[in-house]
């Protein structure tokens, strides 16, 4: 492989990589119903509420021969159906602390040549009698 050929592969990359990071809350679903209100980035919070804080999850994978196959990127990040299991734990973490809401939920990924990677948070809250 030539040296003009990997440093196109490491700045595509890189490319990759700041945009993954730049990305904006894009809502992970619409449909689904948990048994606390979310609201993702952006979306107003139509009720009073006193903040718990903030919950997280994560997690940073080496990538596999299979998403790297042919020195050529090939499957990366989080399905629907597993960014919705993600959702799922986010709620319950949030649930333990006693919240009604989580506000301002952002699903951020991103990968480099060798690793990828997920953060899922948002502010645990509980609303204020009316």
């Amino acid at each position: 492989m030539s040296a003009n050929t990997k440093l196109i592969q490491v700045a595509i990359g890189l490319s990759l990589l700041l945009l993954a990071g730049c990305s904006s809350g894009i809502p992970i679903s619409t449909n689904t119903k948990y048994p606390i209100d979310i609201m993702y980035e952006g979306q107003p919070v139509e009720r009073p509420y006193s903040e718990i804080g903030m919950v997280e999850i994560g997690s940073e994978d080496t990538l596999t021969s299979d998403q790297t196959r042919d020195n050529r990127m090939m499957m990366r990040g989080n399905d629907a159906k597993t960014k919705e299991l993600l959702m799922a734990k986010l709620v319950l973490k949030a649930q333990k602390i006693g919240a009604d809401a989580l506000v301002n939920v952002k699903y951020k990924y991103y990968t480099s040549v060798s690793k990828e990677g997920y953060m899922l948070s948002g502010l645990a809250v509980r609303y204020r009698g009316e």
